[in-house]
């Protein structure tokens, strides 16, 4: 679809969001304000986004206003309370954003043109506990798989990335006996990376995807069975393939462990996407998490991560909802994920990534089923003890060998039962 053509229909669907009248019915240029924490994002939005919307929707202007990541919540919640805050909100997942239409803060965008473009899983961290309300429109997500360095797979023999885990621990082997490269760069120091690109990357395949997280939400597995207990247990066999002092390694030392070319392989997160090329100088390389025989079903973990929301006390609802419906469109969500390479469109369709690293990644979307992170939709609610805090420890002290997997599975399941009531007993 060309540019003209996409701009054409995105106008005619404005024009029956505000009751009919044609985009030129802003008789007065409306000029909408985005609340983000974004802050990076500036120029893209300044230089490739906004003026794409504005060329095609005469009479909105749009104005991009982020807010320092760590200030974002409270910066927002104080806008809001205050009536200042901006006529789009750009929406954290799960319960920060749901706590704000709860409030009756955010409105309720369920039946906005376009939404439908999206999956249930796609809106499922911008909408409430029983699905049936959704209150932010999906940008885009994060996909957890491995990065690696395609000079040493080559040093060490590796002919292709390895599909099923026997194949990534010879080739892990590989690299080692080799010598030159630390086989995979990854620290326990921070804890978060331990749980993160370790247990959350991993797991899917061994608790089914959205099969064994829903069934955790439901009362119906626990924390210690096998699906995931496994993925600890594969953890507890990757100290021997950290380099020398991973117990004091942090997240940035990982970063450069890996594009200075010092390691082979890098449990990651797509976001780093953008980061390694400016800094990396050798050919990457991606693979999605093993399986363990050949042939058996994969999944990712395809994160939910950012979304857009209707301030509902906007006094520009009617351009607010325009520009929202373009949000859900294929040409806005090509336009953002291709700025942002590692940041993949939620849009239920084809958005071809002119990154080559990018497009490895959301390329597993057509065969492995997508998941989100286990941990994140209801189950970390409780504050004493929560379980994306223990899932930190956890993660770092199997790795370390300092709890076995069934151990820190035990730990995890008890904190949950202490206080979600369809985990209690177990």
């Amino acid at each position: 679809m060309t540019l003209r053509r996409s701009l054409f229909i995105a106008a005619a669907t404005a024009a029956v969001l505000v009751g009919g009248a044609a985009p030129a019915a802003f008789a007065a240029d409306v000029t909408l304000t985005i609340e983000s924490w974004r802050n990076d994002d500036l120029a893209i939005w300044q230089d490739q986004i906004i003026p794409a919307f504005e060329k095609g929707h005469p009479g909105i202007k749009v104005n991009f206003a982020p807010t320092a990541p760590a200030d974002y919540n409270a910066a927002l919640n104080a806008k809001l309370d205050a009536g200042t805050a901006g006529d789009i909100i750009t929406c954290r997942p799960f319960d920060a954003s749901l706590l704000l239409f709860q409030k009756g803060k955010l409105a309720d965008l369920t039946g906005l043109s376009g939404m439908d473009h999206f999956t249930p899983v796609a809106k499922v961290a911008w909408s409430t506990d029983d699905s049936k309300t959704t209150f932010c429109v999906p940008m885009a997500s994060v996909i957890h798989g491995f990065i690696y360095n395609k000079d040493a797979f080559k040093k060490a023999g590796i002919a292709a990335p390895p599909a099923t885990v026997a194949e990534f621990y010879a080739d892990l082997d590989k690299i080692k006996k080799d010598g030159t490269y630390v086989p995979l760069a990854m620290g326990t120091k921070d804890q978060w990376e331990a749980a993160t690109m370790g247990w959350e990357n991993i797991g899917p395949n061994y608790w089914k995807g959205e099969d064994g997280r829903l069934a955790l939400i439901a009362g119906k597995e626990k924390l210690t069975d096998a699906g995931f207990v496994e993925p600890f247990k594969q953890l507890a066999k990757w100290g021997p393939y950290l380099g020398d002092g991973f117990k004091a390694q942090a997240y940035p030392d990982s970063q450069n462990m890996f594009t200075l070319g010092r390691a082979a392989i890098y449990p990651a997160g797509s976001w780093e996407i953008s980061g390694f090329r400016a800094q990396a100088k050798f050919e990457m390389g991606a693979f999605p998490p093993p399986v363990e025989k050949a042939g058996d079903p994969c999944y990712i973990s395809d994160h939910v991560d950012i979304a857009m929301g209707l301030n509902a006390a906007s006094k520009n609802a009617d351009a607010a909802k325009t520009f929202l419906s373009w949000v859900a469109t294929a040409e806005f969500a090509g336009l953002y994920s291709n700025a942002l390479p590692g940041f993949f469109p939620l849009f239920n369709g084809d958005v071809p990534q002119k990154d080559p690293l990018a497009q490895e990644f959301v390329s597993w979307r057509g065969k492995c089923k997508s998941t989100i992170r286990a941990s994140y939709q209801i189950l970390s609610r409780g504050s004493s003890p929560n379980l994306e805090d223990q899932l930190w420890v956890e993660s770092a002290n199997v790795i370390n060998g300092t709890e076995t997997p069934e151990q820190a599975a035990k730990k995890l399941q008890d904190g949950l039962a202490s206080w979600y009531g369809p985990q209690k007993g177990g």
